[in-house]
């Protein structure tokens, strides 16, 4: 058991990792740093979208509109950290 809940805090870690470095590619798409054209920026680009956007987009459905500033991925990290949290506390030390 314990194996299995390594596997999946090692999974949420990764994702973690996926969302950030996706929020960080929007922005420097955004502020025309680096350009879509480019074909390797493209194939990451898409993949980091196809990887993150179905668990960010019913956070999204459920926001009000904030005037361009997308804050889901913040609210998905805090439910990540959430998550691992409870793993961590309440069910490691139940596991032997």
């Amino acid at each position: 058991m314990r194996a299995v809940l390594d596997v999946v805090m090692l999974a949420l870690n990764i994702y973690t990792w996926l969302l950030i470095a996706s929020a960080v590619l929007s922005w420097l798409i955004a502020f025309n740093v680096v350009n879509t054209r480019n074909q390797f920026v493209a194939t990451v680009w898409d993949s980091l979208y196809k990887i993150t956007e179905p668990a960010l987009r019913p956070i999204r459905e459920r926001l009000p509109n904030l005037g361009g500033i997308d804050i889901s991925p913040i609210i998905l990290l805090l439910l990540i950290f959430f998550i691992q949290s409870i793993i961590v506390r309440y069910i490691y030390p139940a596991v032997f």
